[in-house]
C-alpha cells in the first residue's frame, strides 16, 4: 500500500499539471493538520483516494458556502480524531491538536491528552484480540514528548504518545506541527517498535500489508 502523508504547508509540487512518477499509485492520503480545506479536498479529487485527517492547532478561516452556511471541515475527507478506522486491513488511529498555549481550538494539556489516550483502550484492545494487533498507524498533529518536538510550549510534544507507542506498538506514528527549516533536522526516529515520521510538507510511505498480519 502506497500512502501519501501531508501536513502544515501546501506543496506546490502536488498541484502540478503533471505529477512526478513517485506519486503514481497512491492508495491512501493521511493529513496531520494545519492544512486548508480546499487543499485537502483537491488531493482527494486529484488522486481519487480517501483522505483521513486530524486538525492542527492553527484556527482555519471559516468558509462560507453559497447558501450562507459555514464549512467547518473539508468535504469528502474523514476526521479520525479519537477514532480507529480500518482501511483495507490497515488500522489507523488519530489525535488532533497541540499543547495548550492559548484559548484556541484543538489545544490540550498533557492531562487532557493522557485522558484521550486512556479512553481509546477498549477499541484498541478489541483490535488486538480480533486482528492480533491494536493499530498500525497513529496519525497526530503534535509530536511525541522528546521526539521531533521543541522547548517552546506550543511545540512541546505529548507524553501520552510515548505511552501509546509503548502500550499499543503502532508500526508508524506520523505527525506534523514541527516545521523543518534545515536539511539536517531529524525527520525519522525509531522509538521501540514504532517509526516516528515528521511529515511536514509531505512524505510517501509504502507498507506491505502481508507483513502487518505477522505482527503480534
Amino acid at each position: 500500500m502506497k500512502i501519501l502523508t501531508v501536513s502544515d504547508v501546501v506543496v506546490s509540487l502536488l498541484q502540478c499539471a503533471q505529477l512526478p512518477e513517485r506519486f503514481e499509485g497512491i492508495d491512501l492520503i493521511l493529513a496531520c493538520g494545519d492544512l486548508p480545506f480546499d487543499y485537502m479536498e483537491y488531493l482527494v479529487s486529484r488522486f481519487n483516494r480517501p483522505l483521513f485527517y486530524v486538525f492542527g492547532n492553527h484556527p482555519l478561516r471559516e468558509l462560507i458556502r453559497a447558501d450562507g452556511t459555514v464549512k467547518e471541515a473539508p468535504e469528502g475527507c474523514i476526521n479520525i480524531h479519537r477514532r480507529v478506522v480500518n482501511y483495507k486491513g490497515l488500522l489507523i488511529a488519530g489525535f488532533e491538536g497541540s499543547m495548550r498555549y492559548s484559548l484556541g481550538a484543538h489545544q490540550y494539556t498533557q492531562g487532557q491528552m493522557d485522558w484521550m489516550v486512556f479512553t481509546m483502550a477498549p477499541i484498541l484492545m478489541w483490535n488486538r484480540w480480533r486482528y492480533g494487533r491494536a493499530v498500525d498507524i497513529l496519525v497526530t498533529h503534535a509530536a511525541p514528548e522528546g521526539i521531533h518536538d521543541a522547548p517552546d510550549l506550543p511545540h512541546q510534544g505529548f507524553r501520552a504518545f510515548l505511552t501509546f507507542m509503548e502500550r499499543y506498538k503502532p508500526r508508524y506514528l506520523i505527525h506534523g506541527h514541527t516545521h523543518l527549516y534545515r536539511q539536517d533536522a531529524p525527520r525519522i526516529t525509531q522509538f521501540g517498535e514504532t517509526t516516528v515520521i515528521n511529515t511536514y510538507g509531505y512524505q510517501i510511505l509504502e507498507i506491505d500489508e502481508a507483513e502487518l498480519t505477522k505482527r503480534r
